[in-house]
């Protein structure tokens, strides 16, 4: 399975618009920057299953010629899964509409009751291209499929996490409206857990992870009051359903019990000091044997 980091950041990506801190001013001086958090993989190179749909895929999909249409209306990607509802996950979806052909589209219960209600996206793409909607449950795996029912050559788990439900679902039911994903290549076995948000490192995330190839985590803000100290918002990260990477009780601490062979942290955050290569924070992590996603890194599994 090969799988390509298309986006390492977190909403707003890297220059936030309207952002003025150091690190996006650092960012728009270079002329360089982090898209909005996505995945995309592939068990045979031809077709490719996008993981969230960024804000930013545009960006993401001129910047990666195996991701190119081959012919005049045409697309490699085949399906669509969706950890969960936020905007930042699913706003890429509208980006599809001049699409050929309705688009599969693997979500949770919760995620597609918010998709046609709530942020009503499958709603809108009907009157486009339109969403084939299937079902994610956290019981056995899913086998991944093209709109003609062909097998993609990857199998599915989706497990819920720790998370609260997206800021305009306000009332809503955490637990029903986001998960955590293992993929596994049906022909090599390459594992990859994908874990983008999450409240914990609990049961259901060491499940998850226990011995993949690759596990994508959730590394969103280093400190818990980060938001706060730097002026930008009030909420802690743990109210907002993310588990900081710094601290005694981190991801940091934790991560590395997990059983996966290689760890990358993605969902980068404007504030996390961890954009800083010379950050102590940054040396943290690294000595930990654990990387800072990068958009376009890419393996094999």
């Amino acid at each position: 399975m090969r799988v390509v980091i298309l986006g390492s950041a977190a909403g707003g990506g890297v220059p936030q618009w309207n952002c003025g801190c150091s690190r996006c001013w650092a960012a728009r001086a270079a002329g360089s920057g982090r898209t909005q958090s996505s995945l995309a993989v592939t068990a045979d190179g031809e077709r490719w299953v996008l993981l969230n749909a960024s804000p930013d895929l545009r960006q993401q999909v001129a910047a990666r010629p195996a991701l190119w249409p081959r012919g005049p209306r045409d697309t490699p990607f085949c399906a669509v899964v969706l950890t969960d509802a936020e905007i930042d996950h699913t706003l890429g979806l509208m980006l599809m509409r001049e699409g050929t052909s309705p688009l599969p589209v693997y979500a949770p219960e919760g995620v597609a009751t918010l998709l046609g209600h709530d942020w009503p996206l499958f709603r809108v793409m009907a009157h486009y291209s339109g969403i084939e909607a299937r079902p994610l449950t956290g019981v056995g795996t899913t086998p991944l499929r093209d709109l003609e029912g062909r097998d993609l050559g990857i199998l599915c788990t989706a497990e819920p996490i720790a998370r609260r439900a997206p800021r305009y679902a306000t009332g809503a039911p955490a637990a029903a409206f986001g998960v955590g994903l293992r993929l596994e290549d049906t022909r090599t076995r390459g594992v990859l857990a994908f874990i983008p948000s999450a409240g914990a490192v609990d049961d259901t995330v060491r499940s998850l992870a226990s011995g993949a190839d690759l596990l994508c985590f959730d590394g969103t803000f280093w400190s818990d009051d980060e938001l706060g100290r730097a002026g930008a918002d009030p909420h802690a990260a743990r109210a907002m359903g993310h588990l900081p990477v710094g601290g005694p009780d981190g991801s940091l601490a934790l991560l590395g019990g997990l059983g996966a062979r290689r760890i990358v942290l993605v969902h980068l955050n404007n504030t996390n000091p961890l954009l800083e290569r010379a950050s102590p924070e940054r040396a943290l992590v690294t000595a930990a044997g654990i990387a800072v996603a990068e958009d376009g890194m890419e393996f094999e599994l």
